[in-house]
């Protein structure tokens, strides 16, 4: 039986809804598959624990032919999308995801696994994304509690990515990183697949009904109960005076969409990184007749698979 409208505090369907009584539900993103070997790709992943304390897991992913080289693959740091509220590390969304971009792409990844709102609000998913960060730069120098990141990731070649709020916690932490120096890993670039970015005044064409506007903002008051509204700097870094001075890498790709409302984020973010003094380079990538995270939800349709293309080029890219 659906339930009645008195009885729902919070609703951002589709994503969850909050009850009256505390009790919250997700409508999107509850299924989980386990780690293996994917027969399609050759890829195998695994579960870690990089936080005793709150038990949280990174999946970690190799292709199937690292184990009879000798060369080290770069490495990327995954963060998983769904507004900081729903979705995991090990839903078969991503795990599909990264076991395609790992075999395309012949890199070691790493997906994590935050701790989502509103259970657990910003900077939760910040806080976890630094600390799983940190863990995976242990292994450096080969001494690291998981072998594989010991043995097959190039810590010379680093990445981050994520899609949606994930892109969004890769610029954080991608930041952070100029600011609190991880020893022996070195971030070359970040990949932000439609970021999830917002402002209280539109930018571009930006859709401005008053309507669409505070229901994004809810959405981000949800994830983040004490915010100061749509020019926080966290879902609003590109107004920040100091944006692109302490970005941590030389290179940014941006994938958007064409019909995805976050669009234009996207492109200002490039606007505004080639006009703040960064010294690096920036592209956009757009997807025509595609809206919001298409490549996850339409794996093989022709501009996913050249979405998927583009990134694992980028990434090869920076290889010796």
């Amino acid at each position: 039986m659906e339930p009645t409208a008195s009885e729902i505090r919070i609703d951002i369907a589709p994503l969850l809804r909050v009850y009256q009584d505390g009790r919250i539900e997700r409508l999107l993103g509850t299924q989980t598959v386990p780690p293996g070997l994917d027969p399609k790709t050759n890829v195998e992943s695994k579960d870690v624990v990089y936080c005793q304390e709150t038990g949280q897991c990174v999946r970690i992913y190799v292709p199937g032919t690292v184990f009879t080289s000798a060369q080290k693959l770069p490495l990327l740091v995954y963060f998983h999308g769904g507004a900081f509220c729903i979705e995991t590390a090990f839903s078969p969304t991503y795990h599909n995801y990264l076991n395609a971009l790992v075999s395309e792409a012949k890199i070691v990844a790493v997906s994590v696994d935050y701790r989502r709102a509103p259970e657990h609000p910003i900077p939760a998913a910040y806080d976890d994304s630094w600390t799983a960060l940190k863990w995976v730069a242990s292994h450096y120098d080969g001494n690291g509690p998981e072998q594989w990141l010991n043995r097959y990731a190039d810590f010379e070649n680093v990445y981050l990515s994520g899609d949606s709020a994930g892109a969004n916690i890769a610029h954080h932490i991608a930041i952070k990183t100029s600011k609190e120096k991880l020893d022996g890993m070195n971030l070359v670039g970040i990949i932000l697949t439609h970021p999830y970015f917002w402002g209280k005044e539109p930018v571009g064409d930006e859709v401005k009904n008053p309507a669409v506007r505070a229901k994004m903002e809810e959405i981000w008051r949800l994830a983040s109960p004490t915010t100061s509204g749509s020019d926080d700097p966290l879902i609003n870094p590109i107004d920040d005076q100091s944006f692109g001075r302490f970005l941590g890498c030389k290179r940014v790709l941006i994938c958007v969409a064409e019909n995805d409302i976050l669009k234009y984020r996207g492109w200002y973010y490039c606007e505004k990184l080639k006009n703040s003094g960064w010294d690096g380079e920036v592209e956009v990538m757009e997807a025509e007749g595609e809206d919001h995270v298409f490549h996850l939800s339409k794996p093989s349709c022709s501009n996913a698979v050249a979405k998927l293309k583009k990134v694992a080029e980028f990434m090869n890219q920076g290889k010796a």
